[in-house]
């Protein structure tokens, strides 16, 4: 049996749309750019361009030495130019035990296509935790990474909590990003760019993490009386009748600057459309005599609630996050639902109450809005002859004309309120501009346009989404921001050529909001509800009391052991006491809530005390007992539990 026959096996079993994709490539790399020779070692060398990609002595040991430049095994690796595959295969190798992943990224299909002809490379392809992200534009690299890191998430469950997430570590096949700077460089930049979000989430969480969980205390009762997202499903897909196409077009209004440019079509939009907005652009519905289908709030901060300030919509269904600030929950809107939780806590109760329907997080709440308006389409089984449409307008991820939102938004009336002689509006305006990372990057409508690295990596997202939602057609009206692949520039007249189906939207909208008040509010269904809310507030408060329990006796045992000078047989008498105590904690099915505060560990050397290891393990060990137990308080009491 040949190498590709085997290689392909192992494939077929475990890869089959690698596969599929593999075999299916065309040419894109001529055969004359591609040699093969063979080193002293007897392995296979590659040359691409009359360029070695590996070494034409012992390419195995040169693979060996390069991935020894790896960071620690607690983060994943990302292989830029797999070649022949030396490279992935010792850092395959290196992270087995581990079981972090390894990303692979590739431009040119026909080189991994030709190291499975050359190569045995079963027991590599075997190996768990292999992400491949093989030609295209390289965006998926967005979800590789997403999937790297629930993968250490998921592994990491069963040790101790907060375990702080570390950058991946990039080794580059030099030759191979040469040969495609610009390719390779645009990879890099998003791994570097989500590098920077979790940092910067890592910093939220400390600065916010309270806010969160005492909102979601608050709003708990919510998850039990308000329906999910789950149950808007499809309302836009309809059921087809005679053939007949019955999508309904939905219109997503994000609050970039080119949102103004809407205002006068507007009320001709919501006669056509599905209409759903954001919470920071719905005063420019309120402001222009329109009332949104659907506006989505999900950052929990107060300063965010603000921007529904004087924006009475009794019409407009409220969709949002349960961790939300709680006077968000109580505003007149003609609904509310509410999408899964982004938080344990939330999680949680959910799970045992009522699962709402998980939305996507892009980091924006335009992300999750264009996730929502893709969920309203889609339709189960059916089959549609022609793609649903979301029209989009205001999503411009850049500064046009620098500007940062619409006229009138909430961050511009603030900035304005609150202006002085020596704090002038565009001191603030300034500040939005250039504390992002500034950047020009290719404009929608043509040439340059400024943007910065948190808006690129939102572009990001939406370009792997459009790509894996293909069923989905995205148009762009009066586009003039960042240059998005998947969204397309289409013009007013595109759209007002749509025929008018308000009378068929209303009526949709009032047949499911009525069907959903009748299954999710009949008085069995409330009665197994609250039952269920109840039954998990019990076992909330069961699992942190004996977290806490356990964090204290921790603490005190390390204490009483600092105190004392210990023999090898007590100090193993205190380790195993330590590891039981540690074990408690891992077992319990809320962990993860007591460990969202926990505070991460830090990078800081915590060398020997007085050359004692076993000194140093229960200071540790002190420290995160004692921070522990601090967290689980801190929820037992924001609630009141």
């Amino acid at each position: 049996m040949s190498f590709w026959e085997k290689n392909r096996d192992v494939l077929q079993q475990k890869y089959p749309g690698l596969l599929e994709e593999i075999t299916a490539c065309e040419n894109d790399l001529a055969p004359e750019d591609i040699k093969i020779e063979t080193a002293p070692t007897g392995d296979p060398a590659l040359c691409v361009r009359g360029i070695y990609v590996h070494s034409p002595r012992d390419p195995v040991r040169e693979a060996q030495r390069l991935v020894q430049t790896a960071n620690t095994e607690d983060s994943p690796i990302v292989i830029l130019g797999f070649g022949l595959g030396y490279s992935a295969q010792a850092a395959a190798k290196t992270r087995a035990k581990s079981g972090c992943p390894v990303v692979i990224v590739e431009k040119y299909k026909s080189l991994l296509f030709k190291a499975l002809e050359l190569r045995d490379l079963t027991d590599f392809l075997s190996e768990k935790n292999l992400i491949f992200v093989i030609g295209a534009a390289g965006n998926g690299i967005i979800n590789a990474m997403a999937i790297a890191n629930e993968i250490i998430s998921s592994e990491s469950r069963e040790k101790k909590p907060a375990k702080k997430k570390l950058s991946p570590s990039v080794i580059r096949n030099r030759a191979l990003v040469d040969l495609d700077k610009e390719w390779y460089g645009a990879v890099e930049e998003k791994i570097h760019t989500l590098s920077m979000k979790d940092n910067v989430n890592t910093a939220t969480l400390k600065r916010f993490g309270k806010r969160w969980v005492r909102n979601l205390s608050r709003n708990m009762t919510a998850i039990r009386d308000c329906p999910g997202i789950s149950c808007l499903s499809g309302l836009a897909a309809g059921e087809p009748e005679d053939n007949a196409q019955k999508n309904l077009p939905v219109f997503l209004a994000a609050a970039g600057p080119s949102l103004d440019k809407i205002a006068p079509l507007l009320h001709e939009i919501h006669s056509r459309c599905i209409v759903v907005a954001l919470d920071t652009s719905l005063r420019f519905f309120v402001k222009n005599g329109v009332q949104p289908d659907f506006v989505l709030v999900v950052d929990p901060q107060f300063w965010n609630s603000r921007h529904l300030d004087r924006c009475l919509c009794e019409n407009t269904a409220l969709i949002a996050e349960s961790a939300v600030f709680p006077p968000v929950l109580r505003l007149p809107f003609k609904k509310t639902f509410l999408c899964g939780s982004l938080f344990p806590l939330g999680t949680f109760i959910e799970k045992q109450v009522d699962p709402k329907g998980r939305l996507g997080s892009g980091g924006s709440v335009a992300t999750t809005a264009w996730d929502f308006a893709r969920c309203l389409g889609a339709s189960g089984g059916n089959v549609f002859r022609e793609k649903q449409e979301i029209w989009i307008a205001g999503l411009d991820l850049a500064f046009p004309e620098l500007k940062t939102h619409f006229h009138g938004a909430r961050f511009e009336e603030k900035a304005n309120s609150e202006s002085d002689r020596f704090n002038p509006a565009e001191t603030w305006i300034t500040r939005a501009l250039r504390d992002g990372f500034p950047l020009k990057a290719p404009c929608a409508s043509g040439g340059q346009v400024l943007t910065d690295r948190r808006l690129s990596l939102y572009a990001a997202w939406f370009e792997n989404q459009f790509s894996s939602h293909s069923q989905i057609r995205n148009l762009a009206l009066f586009q003039n921001g960042l240059a998005i692949t998947g969204l397309e520039n289409a013009s007013p007249e595109t759209l007002l050529a749509l025929p008018n189906r308000r009378k068929e939207i209303n009526k949709r909208l009032e047949a499911a909001f009525s069907k959903i008040e009748n299954e999710f509010n009949k008085p069995e269904e409330k009665q197994k509800r609250a039952e269920r809310y109840e039954n998990a507030v019990s076992v909330l408060t069961r699992g942190l009391e004996s977290i806490r329990s356990a964090a204290e006796e921790g603490a005190s045992v390390t204490k009483r052991a600092l105190n004392y000078t210990l023999n090898p047989s007590q100090q193993n008498k205190i380790l195993k006491e330590l590891d039981e105590i540690t074990r408690r904690i891992t077992d319990s099915e809320v962990k993860e809530i007591a460990g969202f505060l926990f505070p991460p560990a830090e990078d800081e050397e915590t060398g020997n005390v007085s050359g004692d290891p076993f000194r140093a393990y229960l200071k540790s060990s002190l420290k995160l007992f004692s921070s522990l137990a601090e967290t689980v308080e801190f929820n037992l009491k924001a609630g009141k539990l």
